[in-house]
């Protein structure tokens, strides 16, 4: 028997091994006295099985070898082969969520936590759970994963893995708009992060930037640059290409939703060139698709250089298998950079398209799209049917939270109604927007796109 098994022996508890020693005898269909043979007493095998005797750790191989499992099974739950086989299961999920394909990590993992035999390794089942609630997450399931996510942060075992988890359910939080509960969950991270002086770890940085955006998106936009900036310190001393990355790119999406474009060019570049010298290639064009909606944002705005940007991330997200959401951001910039060019057909079709793939599933860029709409049938059909695409915009936008990007597109909806003449309807969409600080000056680009 292995050292560590011996050691195992010593230490399992009487009552666990009893019963898997109970269980594999009622399996084999054996009695007690045909395990026990003439090598030991049936007293003794009844004691074993009723928690009241440990085995020597020779006469449990023996045992095991008669019940037709390994001592394994009867010590760790799980035999050699079953953990090897639970493991790869394990490493194809994670792969699957690595290169962007969530719903094929669900299954395996389902088939992992659904097998009993798993109960006796709470290890590999957490992994496995930590992994089924990103792979919830990637395929839009928040409510579900925010529930496995919540009953985690409550297990008793406090470590990264549970600090990554922190971070992940305070994004759920954001993304599904509950930016308080967000907040408070990102803020239980920082508290373990400075007890345990984790600042400059990779896990650290990302959950530090995760709670930014919560305060970006509930309107504290000064102390989420300002988390930003101290994240990107420590990355800068500590830490690994990728987290240095995901610091310059949250930071650029700040400063360039605050107006500051210019400001959030090199940041963005800068994150850019970090993530192409590594192997995150998932991210590389989600990237590339913000540094051409901040080319738009400059003053003036550069479209033919954004738009070469844009189509280069939109054929790199379609390999990629991006989610659908983030190709339809990638297109509504095309459709921008086309309007910016006078190219207004071309705008319209990628406009059209955006707006009919996202208005159940993202309805503030759906509203986006149909802004972009108006702003097109200005130029080319006149006012009476901007007016259109503009209310129905101001419908689908009143269907949903506030936040500071849905407060940005109020503030831009007000300036174009303003511009076609519907008075009564600008100064409402005006009103909406003064809910929330920090606006810039309108612009129809797409939705912020933080790093995850």
């Amino acid at each position: 028997m292995q050292e560590a098994l011996i050691d195992l022996s010593r230490t399992i508890d009487l009552a666990t091994l009893g019963d898997r020693v109970r269980a594999a005898r009622l399996r084999a269909g054996l009695t007690q006295a045909q395990v026990a043979a003439d090598t030991m007493s049936v007293g003794y095998i009844s004691r074993i099985e009723s928690g009241s005797r440990r085995p020597d750790p020779t006469l449990l191989e023996t045992i095991a070898e008669r019940l037709g499992v390994t001592v394994d099974e009867l010590l760790v739950g799980v035999s050699p082969d079953r953990m090897l086989e639970l493991r790869v299961m394990l490493d194809h999920a994670e792969l699957a969520l690595g290169t962007g394909s969530p719903q094929a990590a669900l299954e395996p993992l389902a088939r992992i936590l659904s097998d009993p035999q798993t109960e006796s390794v709470p290890d590999l089942r957490r992994r496995a759970s930590y992994l089924q609630a990103s792979a919830l997450e990637g395929t839009g399931d928040l409510e579900a994963a925010i529930m496995l996510l919540e009953d985690l942060a409550e297990s008793g075992q406090q470590d990264l893995q549970w600090l990554t988890g922190l971070t992940t359910l305070c994004r759920c939080y954001r993304i599904s708009g509950e930016l308080g509960r967000a907040i408070e969950i990102g803020n239980r991270g920082i508290r373990f992060i400075q007890e345990h002086g984790l600042e400059g770890l990779d896990e650290a940085i990302r959950h530090t930037l995760s709670m930014s955006s919560a305060y970006f998106e509930q309107g504290d936009t000064g102390y989420a640059a300002r988390l930003c900036r101290r994240a990107i310190e420590r990355a800068e001393e500590t830490a690994s290409p990728i987290a240095r990355a995901s610091a310059y790119w949250n930071l650029s999406v700040m400063e360039s939703e605050r107006g500051n474009a210019e400001l959030a060019l090199p940041m963005t570049e800068r994150a850019l060139r970090i993530l192409e010298s590594t192997e995150e290639s998932q991210n590389i064009p989600r990237l590339r698709s913000q540094l051409g909606m901040i080319q738009l944002r400059t003053d003036p705005p550069t479209p033919e250089d954004a738009l070469e940007i844009l189509t280069r991330a939109g054929h790199e997200l379609a390999f990629t298998g991006a989610a659908p959401t983030e190709v339809a951001i990638n297109r509504l910039g095309q459709a921008r950079a086309r309007f910016l060019m006078g190219e207004l057909p071309q705008a319209r079709i990628l406009a059209d398209e955006t707006v009919e793939e996202t208005r159940n599933s993202a309805p503030v860029l759906a509203a986006e799209g149909l802004a972009l709409l108006g702003q097109v049938a200005a130029l080319d059909e006149g006012a009476p049917t901007a007016r259109t695409y503009f209310h129905e915009a101001v419908l689908l936008l009143s269907g949903v939270g506030a936040d500071q990007a849905v407060a940005q597109l109020w503030f831009e909806l007000a300036g174009l109604l303003e511009g076609v003449g519907d008075m009564e309807a600008a100064l409402d969409a005006y009103r909406r927007a003064g809910a929330s600080t920090g606006l810039v000056r309108p612009v129809a680009v797409p939705q912020r796109d933080y790093v995850r």
